[in-house]
């Protein structure tokens, strides 16, 4: 056979990587609409408010009564994301960018365009109805960039950041880091400043995923689902168990899920197993208990009697020995662990071992996941700030 045939790909694997490229698209596109309406209608929002109190300081005491009212009224059609601060945050994003884009009024709203908005601009003429935008925001940049980017008062360096976070792709963390580092006073000092640019636009190696960009306390409340971004600390452990359900399924080697929770009893004690796990094509279970904090020689021997239980009360006669896994999750040090009884070692190395993910994968998923969940809890904790 020719060197040719055999680096030829499959009929399945060009369909495969074909219908991956269709649904890649897809997802971004769903982030990147996301981004859009939501910035948009964040400036849009900052803009009524700027328009509501035009006049100066002299309606500074009217001005605040106004965004009070206004928060107490959307918190209470819409939930959770509204507050005063918020509000105001809102109002200093189209202050810092009033001049960005040029868009028609509600009906019933006219602005007076002879007079100026607090930061000395004039204001924009409205257009007809229908009109195209001068120019917008980066559908590429979501809610949290363009929070850190208002942030930044000189036009030139909040206009550079912007660009740079487009072309790198870089996260929020990232520009953030950017920012408070004053990458764009470096830049202009610096004896190679396009070396410089073109090293800092390859610093997010791994863009987001579409689905955890979706998962932003910020994105959640805008589309009317608080309850999914109430993440508190309390719930650490149960988020990671979802993830871990979640991404067991996904990986395709013939994992079913059996239960969450599973209530045992072993020796008149009620017992709970985190997750458990059915092995369709080597006919096995799969326990799982997960900890927070370090693995002890008592988390192996409750893993060992949990595995002697379930292979007690709940095996057929033709399913191979239960197996267990244990992992243990602090933010310095995340362990993975199989308990594997003495006896099934062997059986384990050989058959079960090249259908699990191994310890090391299972360690890297379970510390990105929770990486994720504390970066949710802070944005959860900025949200109810107002900051």
């Amino acid at each position: 056979m020719s060197n040719v045939q055999k680096n030829t790909p499959s009929p399945d694997a060009v369909l495969f990587d074909r219908v991956i490229s269709i649904l890649e698209q897809a997802r971004g596109n769903v982030v990147r609409a996301v981004n859009s309406n939501m910035v948009m209608a964040y400036w849009l929002i900052g803009r009524e408010i700027v328009q509501e109190l035009q006049g100066g300081e002299e309606r500074a005491e009217y001005g605040k009564q106004v965004v009070e009212n206004l928060s107490k009224q959307l918190t209470e059609r819409y939930g959770k994301g509204f507050s005063e601060q918020s509000l105001q945050n809102f109002r200093r994003f189209y202050t810092a960018y009033s001049q960005r884009i040029t868009i028609p009024s509600p009906p019933g709203r006219e602005f007076k365009n002879e007079k100026s908005s607090p930061a000395g601009r004039k204001s924009e003429k409205v257009r007809p109805v229908g009109a195209e935008l001068t120019q917008g925001f980066s559908p590429h940049l979501s809610w949290s960039h363009y929070r850190v980017l208002m942030r930044v008062e000189d036009e030139r360096a909040r206009d550079f950041y912007e660009r740079e976070a487009i072309e790198g792709g870089w996260s929020k963390r990232t520009l953030e880091r950017q920012v408070h580092t004053q990458y764009y006073e470096r830049s202009l000092h610096a004896q190679q400043p396009e070396k410089m640019i073109a090293e800092g636009r390859q610093l997010q190696k791994t863009p987001e995923a579409p689905n955890e960009t979706l998962k932003s306390p910020y994105v959640l409340e805008f589309l009317g689902y608080p309850n999914f971004a109430e993440i508190h600390e309390s719930d650490v452990e149960q988020a990671i168990i979802t993830h871990l359900q979640r991404f067991l399924l996904e990986l395709g080697t013939g994992f079913a899920f059996v239960a969450r929770q599973k209530h045992v009893r072993i020796d008149e004690d009620d017992r709970f197993i985190d997750l458990v796990f059915y092995h369709c094509k080597l006919k096995f279970y799969l326990l799982i208990d997960l900890k927070i904090g370090k693995l002890t020689h008592g988390d192996v021997g409750q893993m060992d009697g949990y595995v002697r239980m379930y292979d007690g009360l709940f095996t057929a006669p033709d399913d191979n020995p239960t197996i267990g896994l244990i992992l243990c999750t602090e933010k310095c040090d995340t362990v993975a662990r199989y308990s594997v009884l003495n006896d099934r070692k062997q059986i384990f190395a050989s058959k079960y071992l090249p259908n699990l993910p191994s310890e090391e994968q299972l360690q890297r998923e379970i510390d990105r996941e929770r990486r994720l969940i504390e970066a949710a809890l802070e944005e959860r904790k900025q949200i109810e700030d107002g900051e």
